[in-house]
């Protein structure tokens, strides 16, 4: 519970916000679009000679705003980037040392975490977080009780209906509203249980039925059987989300406190669900089609700004969680001229930029230049210190401990912001970026790939060789040998901004790649 003093200090501070905002002065309202596994190519601004999706709406955003071309997550699967995204702090200084968050998994954001939104709900803002989730709840389900939650032969009897009706007829704790957000509507993993939409903290009715099997034949539809309402569709997730946002940003912009939306969007990520209005819209394959879908979805609210009088005065972030699957067929796409990690090497689950190299564009009207680019080296993890720094505050000690500001690029200076960043694959390696050179901790992807090399290590200049050819480790044991002893400082200090060292959550696990001895070319 909070003492006195921060109950009326966060009073004064929402009063101040809110005076500000009526003396017209630059407090912008903020919406955080995350879409799930686009691809840096598969937006067409980013990939014009080799992108065949149409992306309008996206184009659109960038063409209003700044289009960063060396932004990224800080991992190449969802749960870890959404950590970052939303703490300032990367998630490997947490127990999620590789892998997501499991199926009814707990959460990994700690109670006590400062969020953007907290952040922001701190300073008067209303918040809202629409969408996928991927964090981690405080599901009711006893411990003994979870097979009932995912049999694999999809039928239910009395025995699954019983602990169903009992764990989703309760509150979950844990969840988004618990982590600075005043409200929440999604679906948490679109292709996982429940298969229903979650508001706040409860489920909106209650799944009786094992998903049909018609929902598991084919190609990347859902993934894990469990509970679901009856009659429930996959294609019913993307539209109920845009029509929640619309809604969300309707209301809010006719209040006078600022307000921020989290939109973390259930595509173009399996399930490949397309709606009828959309299959073949392309002319390559579903994944193409769904991507469309989605921008039309972005456009939806970027629309829902205008049409209330808000765009004028909102920042709205568009960036993707990862790269592309490239199970979704990507090597399909490829064959017909579309190649969604652009000039990039790898995929979703990869070290390899196409692993976590990601759109990233920032649209502030009187502040970032429209159609301007940036290719200075940002991360999700610095939206934490650039909404501070744009509220005029300084970041507690214990909060945003691997975020930079953003402004001084926004405001069109380009000189960097950080020198440095960790990105990891899916199975936890690590790469190290500093300037323009890149080591990864690996001989190979990390990820899905099964290419290696014969070499230990991998050291790239991006600057000459994004497409990550020519490994010069061998060639640069200096290097390697200096650029792992940072690494193993940004480790040891539990932070990568300037202030006191802390602590991680639990001894981090790829300090183990760190090489003791570099090989001699």
């Amino acid at each position: 519970m909070k003492k006195p003093n921060a109950l009326i200090l966060a009073a004064a501070l929402c009063a101040t916000v809110i005076a500000a905002r009526a003396a017209g002065s630059a407090v912008p309202n903020i919406v955080v679009i995350l879409a799930d596994d686009l691809g840096y190519g598969d937006v067409k601004c980013y990939n014009p000679e080799r992108g065949k999706i149409a992306t309008p709406h996206i184009d659109r955003l960038a063409s209003q705003g700044m289009r960063f071309t060396d932004g990224h997550s800080s991992c190449g699967v969802c749960s870890p980037s959404r950590y970052t995204l939303l703490t300032g702090r990367y998630h490997w200084r947490t127990r999620l040392q590789a892998g997501i968050v499991n199926v009814f998994g707990e959460p990994l954001i700690a109670p006590d975490r400062l969020t953007i939104a907290s952040l922001a709900k701190q300073y008067g803002y209303r918040t809202a977080c629409i969408g996928k989730w991927h964090l981690g709840w405080d599901w009711p389900i006893p411990q003994d009780k979870h097979s009932l939650f995912q049999d694999t032969g999809g039928k239910n009897g009395e025995a699954h209906l019983s602990i169903w009706r009992e764990v989703f007829s309760k509150s979950i704790p844990g969840g988004p509203a618990t982590r600075g957000f005043d409200t929440y509507f999604g679906t948490d993993v679109p292709n996982w249980p429940p298969y229903c939409f979650i508001e706040n903290d409860r489920t909106v009715g209650i799944p009786s039925e094992f998903l049909p099997a018609e929902n598991f034949k084919g190609r990347n539809l859902a993934s894990i059987q469990g509970p679901a309402l009856k009659d429930w569709k996959l294609e019913c997730i993307l539209p109920a989300l845009g029509d929640r946002a619309v809604e969300f940003l309707t209301a809010a912009a006719k209040e006078p406190r600022p307000f921020l939306l989290y939109l973390p969007l259930t595509a173009p990520h399996t399930p490949l669900a397309v709606n009828e209005e959309w299959k073949g819209k392309s002319g390559l394959i579903p994944y193409a089609d769904l991507v469309m879908e989605t921008d039309a979805v972005i456009g939806r609210v970027l629309d829902a700004l205008e049409k209330n009088g808000a765009a004028g005065h909102t920042l709205v972030v568009l960036t993707s969680d990862n790269g592309c699957a490239p199970y979704i067929g990507a090597p399909e796409m490829e064959k017909m001229g579309h190649f969604p990690s652009g000039p990039l090497r790898g995929y979703k689950a990869d070290v390899w930029e196409g692993g976590h190299r990601v759109p990233f564009i920032v649209r502030w009207p009187g502040m970032a230049k429209p159609a301007s680019t940036c290719g200075q080296l940002v991360q999700h993890a610095d939206l934490m210190a650039t909404f501070a720094n744009m509220l005029g505050i300084k970041l507690p000690d214990d909060a945003g401990e691997d975020s930079f500001s953003l402004l001084p690029l926004l405001k069109g200076g380009d000189q960097p912001v950080r020198d440095n960043a960790v990105n990891c694959s899916a199975n936890g390696v690590p790469a190290l970026r500093l300037g323009s050179w890149k080591l990864i901790l690996a001989a190979g992807s990390g990820g899905s790939a099964k290419v290696a090399g014969t070499h230990p290590v991998q050291l790239y200049n991006l600057a000459d060789d994004i497409g990550e050819t020519k490994n010069l480790a061998a060639a640069q044991p200096e290097r390697v040998t200096a650029m792992s002893a940072l690494l193993e400082k940004l480790i040891r200090d539990g932070r990568s901004t300037p202030g006191s060292a802390r602590k991680n959550d639990v001894e981090v696990a790829f300090r183990r790649h760190l090489p003791q001895a570099i090989p001699q070319p």
